[in-house]
């Protein structure tokens, strides 16, 4: 997650809704979610139980590993990264979107340094992408970023949770939704898998993204990223827990859809301290979600907080709680499958 503040921008925060239902103040709507589709559904329940600890940690342990070199935006050691998620995807069957012609979106030097990413070199996005059965034009991106701050004094600085847990998530959603897809239970909407780089120096993979969309903005469903999701944090020690930030800042349907999603799932305690719009720590605004909240799009940041390790050499595979790090994979996958297979797309109802 990015360390430094970005300025504020006003935010106007909803109170807490149900689990199953909300109405809000300017429609008398309310938002349904089948819950037998999470509990009973075969198709899912097939899915979901692909989300595996063993593979998070094997992932993690390749994407958080020394010879990364802390995975700086740009260099050798975050392309030697970005090389292992990319054959990865191609052993589980799931291509690029047609339109990108490969994994990779060039990000360029001149754009980050336009925006104070100094002298960074190009680096990449990487975009994995499953086409829906019913619905293809409609996009839902499931996000993180691969990058991290790099060697600093000859320290390697892993960034095993910043963001290596949020990266493996996405790979392992992926495959989720793959195996689906293969038993003949693909998404009716279409997944985008966004890696992102260059979060660190200030959120310009996400940007380059949201300037230069592969899909147009105005089909994208909604942004589930995924910053940070392996550790806890003092407030939360030993907790069963997450804290999930913006859900309810655009849309009256997405707070309720993951609520629901965890109640009939890993029932954690869903912690929305950071939605306050007098906290200090401003964190709908330090991570990617941030760039597709800003043009309308509806977003929920997964997060386990700020912990003593965040952005030092000492955040490593080995302080990873790969229990929790399932938990949270398995909810997003949860919220994204529901999100992609229900009837309606999610409204965009606030502003």
């Amino acid at each position: 997650m990015k360390k430094f503040l970005i300025p504020i921008f006003s935010a106007v925060i909803v109170a807490s809704c149900g689990t199953s239902k909300v109405t809000t103040n300017t429609q008398n709507k309310t938002t349904s979610v089948n819950s037998n589709s999470f509990t009973n559904g075969k198709a899912f329940q097939a899915a979901y139980q692909t989300i595996k600890l063993e593979d998070l940690k094997k992932n993690l342990y390749v994407i958080a590993a020394d010879d990364m070199e802390g995975r700086d935006t740009g260099s050798k050691g975050q392309k030697k990264a970005g090389e292992y998620m990319v054959n990865y995807y191609k052993t589980l069957g799931v291509s690029y979107p047609k339109a990108l012609g490969s994994y990779y979106q060039k990000v360029p030097a001149n754009y980050m340094k336009q925006r104070g990413g100094g002298n960074l070199p190009d680096s990449e996005n990487i975009l994995a992408f499953i086409e829906g059965s019913e619905k293809p034009e409609e996009i839902i991106v499931i996000s993180a970023h691969y990058d991290h701050v790099g060697t600093q004094n000859g320290v390697v600085y892993n960034g095993a949770d910043d963001d290596g847990s949020g990266t493996v998530a996405v790979m392992e959603i992926a495959k989720a939704f793959q195996s689906a897809k293969k038993a003949g239970n693909g998404p009716k909407r279409s997944i985008l898998f966004l890696h992102v780089t260059g979060e660190e120096h200030g959120l310009f993979g996400s940007e380059y993204y949201s300037d230069n969309p592969v899909f147009p903005l105005a089909n994208t469903v909604v942004d589930l990223n995924i910053d940070m999701i392996g550790r806890d944090d003092p407030e939360n020690r030993g907790k069963n827990y997450v804290y999930v930030i913006g859900s309810e800042m655009l849309s009256s349907d997405l707070k309720v859809i993951n609520e629901a999603a965890n109640k009939n799932t890993v029932n954690m305690e869903l912690n929305y301290k950071y939605d306050d719009p007098n906290d200090t720590q401003r964190l709908y605004y330090r991570s990617d979600h941030y760039n597709f909240a800003k043009n309308g799009i509806p977003v929920a940041f997964y997060f386990d907080g700020i912990h003593e390790d965040y952005h030092k050499p000492t955040d490593d595979v080995e302080k990873i709680d790969y229990a929790m790090l399932q938990k949270r994979t398995q909810l997003v996958f949860a919220t994204a499958w529901e999100i992609a297979n229900r009837k309606e797309r999610i409204v965009v109802d606030k502003k």
